[in-house]
């Protein structure tokens, strides 16, 4: 999986780019990440990357001919315009390549309604925007399967509509709220997709046992947990409560039921629990749960 991300800061990815999974996953050569300067891909001598919006009104907005100019850039030689000979240098940078520095010694600039590269299946081109649809884990798992991710930082006021319309092959944002730039959204969403990579975790059921792990077929009315959720009502669950020693903790004890060794009872205890928390944390993720789950002791213990 190769990841390339567009920004005006690039230094941002030097924390989540060496810790935990990504990075293990980078040294084992699972994932290739490419952090690109946006501003590599400007002409003018300020390196200018944003303007006024049309219309009045506040902020500044992110220009759209950078952003195409570096996609149609990755998606050709993967070269920068300018090429690497003068003052452009990637730099060694906690493994991550970094473009910077670059002379436009450019093609010829696209015609007017010339369309940029096509992506291909193999490839996503995503939009970092508070007004884009949530990213979701089936989001992630339809990710997972693709060999390259472009993932384009938005900033500011706001990205020139031009990308999101004819550039971007997704508009994303990571929650119901406003950050300052698209940067975080990118490090999350690159964590959450290196993770389902086969090989990234070091019990690949790690990610079926999960929160928002893949709805499952509960069969004819027997509960399963793996899955946490049922094809006909298409419910997902969050996961359920965990334990671990010391068994009693503080006058706090393990459930009985963790510890009778029971393979069933655990089974379905999860799912109980799994459920109420899913009710009392995520309501909007149930609707309407259904008879399968109208036994499920839903009171919140102390």
């Amino acid at each position: 999986m190769q990841f390339e991300i567009v920004t005006i800061f690039p230094e941002f990815f030097a924390g989540p780019l060496d810790y935990g999974i990504v990075r293990r996953a980078r040294e084992a050569r699972l994932v290739d990440v490419r952090v690109h300067d946006l501003r590599a891909f400007t002409h003018d001598r300020h390196r200018t990357v944003d303007d006024r919006p049309f219309g009045g009104g506040e902020g500044m907005v992110l220009k759209p001919e950078p952003l195409f100019e570096a996609v149609e850039s990755l998606l050709g030689d993967g070269v920068p315009p300018g090429g690497r000979a003068k003052g452009n240098s990637d730099i060694g940078f906690v493994g991550a390549r970094f473009t910077e520095n670059v002379l436009r010694e450019r093609h010829a600039v696209p015609l007017q309604g010339e369309a940029t590269p096509t992506a291909g299946k193999g490839t996503a081109i995503v939009l970092l925007s508070a007004s884009g649809k949530l990213f979701r884990q089936d989001t992630a798992r339809r990710f997972a399967q693709l060999d390259r991710i472009i993932l384009l930082c938005g900033r500011y006021e706001g990205v020139d509509e031009r990308v999101a319309e004819h550039l971007a092959t997704d508009e994303l944002s990571i929650g119901d709220f406003v950050l300052s730039g698209g940067e975080l959204g990118a490090a999350l969403i690159m964590d959450a997709v290196t993770r389902l990579l086969p090989g990234a975790l070091g019990n690949e059921d790690s990610t079926v046992n999960e929160s928002f792990s893949v709805p499952a077929d509960f069969g004819d009315g027997e509960v399963q947990i793996t899955g946490h959720g049922s094809r006909d009502t298409n419910h997902v669950l969050l996961d359920c409560p965990h334990y671990t020693r010391p068994a009693e903790f503080r006058g706090w004890n393990v459930p009985e039921v963790l510890l009778g060794g029971n393979h069933e009872e655990i089974r379905r205890w999860r799912l109980q629990k799994a459920l109420e928390k899913t009710r009392r944390n995520r309501p909007d993720l149930l609707g309407n749960p259904g008879p399968l789950f109208e036994d499920a002791d839903t009171t919140r213990k102390a």
